[in-house]
């Protein structure tokens, strides 16, 4: 394949010129977004500027990380020259997602691009405009045709990509869906990258600057109307503060606008969702500090503010995709941490604390976690980007990302023939002794 014999640095040149390209568009680009999904053009410029940083970064430090690596044969095989080559897997197949539809397939695309795949990429049949944008954009720039395809459909035209010759597959989306992916994909041994959905908790410490906690988790939770993967959906709040921070997130949430600050919810069925959480978090006896039913119209959706909601309730434990958020009071972050982790989700969460951040955020049981911020391990390149659980597995970004899009080939050459041979149908009693020998000398240890 002629990308590939270009090496990484060929695939550098290229991509970063893609990347020039995308900036010196960024504004009809972002145009193609606020058209297809309605989310305000600032959201959409910020999507792209998140993109085209991930773009470069694959195509900066794909031949440092992809590089041939020498491993230690060890005393027994020390005859042999042993290394590890990352081969590209071919070509790789891309299902996207309509919330995101340039940054979240970005993170696959500009990766296994950078580590020498051609890609194909099918995007939601909500926003097939700007994929096929894109692909037109890097052919522009390609010294290869076809290198970057699209082909737009129905959720069909997915299944025909997992059941077709791709060597694997990238798929963002519901776990519900992934799992049908998953499914098909292992028809023909199709590894598979899943990064599906979450339920992502914030939690709030008795230190915490709460002016900082309340703004960052509301716009966690509020932007790109709720659709956000990693979008904070609970809090779970130290008592001792609780109150001050309830206050504060609802009056900053009455501030924020539908139509304004973000657009419609982008898949009509995701309303009926909405509804069906907002009722049975009435039913619950939860609070309803903002918004109620009548939040949900024919579009758009109200910021929704809802506290002491049973543990149980859908929206606790399910996705809910909107403007919503519920908020819980914790005795003690042991309760908070216990809470988080209750869930079969595992994609991202976030920590407020001054003091114990990074103790609270190790025991949380999730891909990412970020501390005095939210969603911040999304902009940075170099940390890998996924879940757990049934928020998927595999990564994309940093460089697990660019691992991600190839396979290890390993090679083990003689440098020259030992006295004795042990690979034979000859081989003596004495070498047999001789293997025994050193195991025992490297590995055994004295019983007096």
């Amino acid at each position: 394949m002629h990308w590939q014999s270009l090496g990484a640095r060929g695939r550098r040149k290229t991509l970063l010129k893609w990347a020039r390209y995308l900036t010196d568009h960024i504004d009809e680009g972002a145009r193609w977004v606020y058209e297809e999904t309605g989310k305000p053009v600032s959201d959409a410029t910020l999507e792209f500027t998140l993109a085209i940083g991930h773009l470069a970064w694959a195509a900066k430090n794909a031949e440092f990380i992809l590089a041939p690596q020498r491993r230690r044969p060890g005393l027994l095989m020390v005859n042999m020259r042993a290394t590890v080559e990352r081969k590209p897997y071919g070509v790789i197949g891309v299902i996207g997602p309509w919330n995101y539809p340039v940054f979240t397939p970005m993170g696959s695309i500009a990766y296994a691009l950078a580590a020498g795949n051609a890609v194909v990429l099918k995007p939601s049949e909500y926003t097939p405009g700007v994929a096929v944008w894109l692909a037109e954009s890097f052919a522009k720039v390609s010294p290869i045709a076809d290198l970057f395809t699209v082909v737009p459909g129905l959720p069909e035209t997915g299944k025909f990509l997992t059941e077709s010759a791709v060597d694997k597959v990238a798929f963002t989306g519901s776990t519900r869906t992934a799992k049908k992916v998953a499914a098909s994909c292992a028809e023909r041994m199709t590894p598979v990258v899943l990064e599906c959905g979450g339920k992502d908790a914030v939690i709030v410490d008795r230190d915490a600057d709460i002016t900082l906690a309340a703004e960052n988790t509301l716009w966690s939770a509020m932007s790109n109307a709720g659709q956000t993967c990693i979008g904070a959906e609970r809090v779970y709040v130290h008592e001792a503060v609780a109150e001050e921070f309830i206050e504060l997130i609802t009056q900053l949430a009455r501030k924020v606008e539908s139509g304004k600050n973000y657009g419609p919810a982008t898949m009509p069925s995701q309303l009926k969702v909405i509804s069906s959480h907002l009722q049975d978090a009435k039913k619950m006896g939860g609070t309803f500090r903002l918004g109620g039913l009548d939040s949900v119209g024919e579009r758009f959706v109200s910021p929704v503010v809802i506290t002491d909601l049973d543990e149980s309730s859908l929206a606790v434990q399910e996705e809910t995709f909107g403007p919503t958020l519920v908020i819980n009071r914790v005795r003690d972050m042991e309760d908070a941490i216990e809470r988080t982790n209750a869930t079969r989700y595992g994609l991202g969460a976030a920590v407020f604390s001054k003091r114990h951040g990074e103790e609270i955020a190790s025991k949380i049981a999730s891909g990412m976690v970020s501390i005095n911020s939210v969603i911040s391990f999304a902009a940075v390149a170099s940390v890998p980007f996924g879940g757990i659980k049934e928020s998927g597995f595999g990564r994309i970004h940093g460089p697990e990302g660019l691992l991600e899009f190839t396979y290890p080939k390993s090679t083990v050459q003689a440098r020259f023939q030992l006295p004795l041979a042990f690979t034979t149908f000859r081989r003596s009693n004495f070498a047999d002794k001789l293997v025994v020998k050193l195991i025992k000398m490297l590995h055994g240890r004295s019983l007096g």
